[in-house]
């Protein structure tokens, strides 16, 4: 058949050689990139994972200090308005009663204070859902490349 080449006029133009033509990869180089491609991929899914979870973090610990350095200005603040209620209170009462009523208040409120804290921080989730995600992507990618 004129101006078809078959594998045997391959083989005489080359000189003999079984050189793949340019453009093909055999299975071995194959597999060797796909090796290469996934293990890059865990990389840089571990990096994801752990720049979210840093960052995660950081903000709780960002909003833990803020919450104590509001609290300790809160409460030398509140020292002072518990003393000015308890003298108010006692030109009307006796002095223990008035700092009991004045006491059982400030402890009530205290309370409704710590359980909101509480609260927001179980809320607070330190997952890396993003890289949890991304892994799953990744790995549903893999088993089609594997297909």
């Amino acid at each position: 058949m004129a101006g078809e080449r078959t594998r045997s006029d391959e083989y005489e133009r080359t000189g003999g050689s079984t050189a793949r033509p340019a453009g093909e990869t055999s299975l071995g180089e194959l597999f060797t990139a796909l090796t290469t491609d996934m293990t890059t991929l865990v990389r840089k899914e571990v990096e994801l994972a752990r720049t979210e979870t840093v960052g995660k973090i950081s903000k709780a610990t960002r909003s833990v200090v803020f919450m104590v350095a509001g609290g300790m200005l809160a409460y030398a603040g509140l020292i002072g308005l518990i003393i000015a209620a308890i003298v108010a209170l006692a030109n009307v009462m006796d002095l223990w009663l008035s700092a009991l009523i004045v006491g059982l208040v400030v402890i009530i409120i205290g309370a409704i204070l710590l359980q909101s804290g509480r609260s927001m921080l179980q809320r607070l989730s330190l997952v890396p859902e993003k890289t949890i995600e991304s892994i799953k992507e990744s790995t549903e990618w893999a088993k089609e490349q594997l297909q």
